[in-house]
């Protein structure tokens, strides 16, 4: 099968999510999307991260009743932090029978040669890099069988702005998957401190 990789820190995951894995394995050749859970990113400060496991909980509710969406808690498993090109050649190593994508979005392409071992994934991986607002997305022509733009839609939600709208007690919920936030409410996540 033909796997997309969605890694984030999913803090929490939102209907955006849902929208652009939706449209992946519906408008590209991509069986599923695999939501590998980040204990840690590289890239994220580790104070603003809820618990893997509660993020972990949370894909998983947001999931639920989406046959090719998947929630894999892969990273949990591998060395701190989650460097992509070491959790992509895992994954490759433990599922040889299947074909992985990284997906990514246009910020994170912008400054794709600043990641650790970048070359590594260019070789062995296929890239789909979904449009973000404000970001240009250029592949150079040598990449253009290993890099692909795609025409998803621009669902301009951020994790950062649901956490900071629920600490000040904003009603988020058509921002959220419903089971998401309902656990939210329930365990009374990311509350003003």
């Amino acid at each position: 099968m033909n796997i997309g990789v969605f890694s984030g820190s999913f803090n929490p995951i939102h209907t955006g999510h849902l929208i652009l894995a939706s449209y992946i394995v519906e408008f590209t050749e991509i069986d599923e999307v695999w939501f590998l859970v980040s204990p840690r990113s590289p890239m994220k400060p580790e104070k603003e991260l809820l618990d893997e496991h509660i993020r972990m909980e949370m894909t998983k509710l947001a999931l639920a009743g989406y046959a090719r969406l998947k929630a894999d808690n892969f990273e949990f498993t591998l060395p701190k932090p989650s460097y992509t090109v070491n959790t992509l050649e895992a994954l490759q190593n433990k599922y040889p029978e299947h074909d992985f994508t990284l997906i990514i979005g246009g910020d994170n392409w912008n400054m794709f040669e600043s990641w650790w071992e970048y070359n590594r994934i260019l070789e062995n991986f296929k890239i789909k890099v979904y449009p973000r607002l404000g970001y240009h997305i250029a592949i150079p022509a040598k990449l253009k069988d290993k890099v692909e733009a795609l025409d998803s839609p621009v669902i301009e939600i951020s994790s950062t702005f649901i956490r900071k709208n629920i600490a000040e007690g904003k009603d988020v919920r058509a921002f959220l998957p419903d089971g998401v936030y309902g656990y939210i409410l329930e365990k009374g996540l990311y509350k003003a401190r």
